[in-house]
């Protein structure tokens, strides 16, 4: 028997996708009638400051009747985020010190940029 006592199938059809510290699962199961499901796992592995590690999971059931709908509703939110933020990734283990500006905070005005290049101070690497 499996986690909460739901008895694991056999998978009929496995693809896997591994994504860094995520892997998804995706595996084609039988139902007891004989019908086919989509179960989607994602399993995402966390190190212990010991070098031991653990896995925790999360599982969809998809089943036949709302495989159109669900494909639907993927798509276009993956189509929105693509459109909204295009392909480029914004990983926070690629930049730990990401943070968004507002438009305002992008804009220095001539005068604001000069009196920075005038307050500068040389500093050398013995006074720290």
């Amino acid at each position: 028997m499996g986690e909460k006592g739901f008895v694991e199938q056999e998978e009929i059809y496995s693809q896997v996708l591994r994504a860094g510290r995520r892997t998804y699962f995706f595996d084609v199961r039988e139902t007891k009638a004989g019908d086919y499901y989509l179960t989607i796992t994602e399993s995402k592995k966390f190190t212990h400051e010991d070098g031991s590690f653990h896995y925790k999971k999360h599982k969809i059931y998809l089943y036949k009747e709302d495989f159109s709908e669900f494909s639907e509703i993927l798509n276009k939110a993956t189509d929105f985020i693509v459109s909204e933020k295009g392909q480029e990734v914004i990983s926070e283990r690629h930049q730990k010190d990401y943070h968004k500006q507002s438009e305002d905070e992008n804009v220095v005005n001539d005068s604001e940029e000069e009196s920075s290049n005038n307050s500068f101070t040389d500093i050398s690497f013995e006074d720290i």
